[in-house]
C-alpha cells in the first residue's frame, strides 16, 4: 500500500477535536480491506465528550504489537497558502492540518502493516481528542482494551518526534504536567479606607513570590529539571479608586520523575495558606512522568530507524504531553515519528519522501517486534 493515497484521504477529512465520523471512516475503510477488526466507539458526555474511537485488532496470539496515535487535530487557523483541507502536493511536499501530527504517522503504519507478516497479533489504538482534553480518548481505548482481554507486550506511538532529519529522535518518556488555579478573596472597599477592605492582591502576590522561588529539583540523567510556570494572573478591577474583592492566578508545572502531581499540588496549596488562608488552590494533573528504560523495545525500533536512514537516533524525553502517558501504564512505550518542525503551524506539511521512509520503518518495526 501506498501511504500517500491514505493520508491525502485522511488530511481531506476535516476533523477538529474532538474527531468524529468521516476521518474514521477512511481509517477503518483501509484497516478492514487488510483483515483487520474494527472496532469503532464513543465515549463520554459533554463536556469532554461524546468523544469517538477505534480499536483495530489482526490476529490473535504473541507477540501482540500495537501502535497509538490520533487522528483529531488543532484548529488550522489563518494565512494558509492553499486550503488546510487540501491534501495537496506541492514542491515534494504533502500540505494539510495534521500532515505530520499526526495523520501522515497513521498512514504510513497502516501502509506498513499492509506489508508486514501476518503472525502474532498486530494492534492499532486510534483516539479523536489527543488534541482536546484527552479524557475519553485512549483512556477509555485501554479500558475497551481490558475488556477484551487485549495487553500489548510493546506500543509505538506515533508522534512527530524528529527534530531536524526523520529518525534523529525517539522518545523514551515525557514530563508529567500540571495546572493549578488560585484564588484569594478579598473584601471590596474605597482605598482611602483601607481598614474597611481586606486586599487581596499583597496576599496572591506575596505567595507567587514564594512559589516562583522554588527550585524542584535539577534534573536527572534522562529528565530536564521540572519547572513552574505563571500562566495568567487577572484581577479585573476596571475602578482606580477601589480595592477589589477577588485576585487569581494560574500556574503550571511540567515535572520529570522526581515528582507527583498530587505532592506538587499539596506543597503549593499549603504556601498559598500561609499567605493567603482563606484562598482555594484547585489542581488538575494531566499526566504523571514516565520513563520506558532504554532496552528491548527502545533498541528495536532504533535498529529499524538505522536500517533506512543510517541514523542513530537519540533517545529523549523532551517535549510536551503525549498519550503514551496513558499507555505506559499498560506496557513498555516509545514514541516516533515525523519531523515536528511544523505541526500546529499554518502550512503544516510532510515531505512526501519522509512519508515513504518512514512506512518502510514502521514495517521493519512491524516485522522485527512480531518475529523476535
Amino acid at each position: 500500500m501506498n501511504p500517500l493515497p491514505l493520508a491525502q484521504a485522511l488530511l481531506r477529512a476535516e476533523s477538529v477535536t474532538p474527531a468524529r465520523g468521516p476521518v474514521f471512516d477512511v481509517a477503518e475503510a483501509a484497516l478492514a480491506a487488510q483483515g483487520f477488526h474494527v472496532d469503532r466507539f464513543t465515549a463520554g458526555e459533554a463536556p469532554d465528550g461524546p468523544v469517538e474511537n477505534l480499536l483495530a485488532v489482526r490476529g490473535d496470539g504473541g507477540p501482540h504489537f500495537a501502535f497509538a496515535g490520533h487522528l483529531d487535530v488543532v484548529p488550522p487557523g489563518e494565512g494558509w497558502r492553499g486550503d488546510p483541507w487540501s491534501g495537496e502536493v506541492r514542491g515534494g511536499l504533502l500540505y494539510g492540518r495534521g500532515a505530520v501530527d499526526m495523520k501522515g504517522a497513521v498512514a504510513a503504519f497502516i501502509a506498513a502493516a499492509d506489508r508486514a507478516p501476518r503472525i502474532g497479533t498486530l494492534s492499532l489504538i486510534l483516539t479523536g481528542d489527543e488534541e482536546g482534553p484527552a479524557v475519553h480518548g485512549t483512556r477509555a481505548l485501554i479500558t475497551r482494551m481490558a475488556e477484551r482481554g487485549l495487553k500489548p507486550a510493546q506500543c509505538l506511538v506515533g508522534e512527530p518526534t524528529s527534530a531536524r532529519r526523520l529518525g534523529d529522535t525517539v522518545k523514551i518518556g515525557r514530563r508529567g504536567s500540571v495546572n493549578i488555579w488560585i484564588d484569594v478573596p478579598g473584601r471590596q472597599g474605597h482605598v482611602a479606607y483601607p481598614h474597611l477592605a481586606d486586599n487581596p492582591i499583597p496576599k496572591l502576590v506575596a505567595a507567587l513570590r514564594e512559589i516562583d522561588a522554588i527550585e524542584l529539583d535539577r534534573g536527572n540523567r534522562w529528565f530536564q529539571p521540572s519547572n513552574i510556570e505563571f500562566t495568567d494572573l487577572h484581577v479585573g478591577n476596571p475602578a482606580t479608586n477601589v480595592i477589589p474583592a477577588a485576585a487569581t492566578a494560574r500556574l503550571s508545572i511540567r515535572f520529570n520523575d522526581e515528582q507527583r502531581g498530587d505532592d506538587l499540588i499539596d506543597r503549593i496549596r499549603a504556601i498559598v495558606a500561609r499567605h493567603a488562608p482563606q484562598a482555594s488552590v484547585r489542581g488538575i494533573v494531566s499526566g504523571e512522568a514516565f520513563l520506558t528504560e532504554p532496552g528491548p523495545l527502545s533498541t528495536l525500533v532504533s535498529a529499524s530507524i538505522e536500517r533506512r536512514t543510517g541514523l542513530q537516533p537519540e533517545l529523549s524525553t523532551t517535549g510536551g504531553t503525549s498519550d503514551a502517558r496513558f499507555l505506559s501504564k499498560l506496557c513498555p512505550v516509545v514514541e516516533f515519528g515525523l519531523l515536528n518542525a511544523t505541526m500546529h503551524q499554518v502550512d503544516e506539511a510532510v515531505a512526501v519522501d519522509d512519508l515513504e521512509a518512514l512506512t518502510d520503518i514502521y514495517a521493519d518495526v512491524i516485522a522485527r517486534a512480531l518475529t523476535r
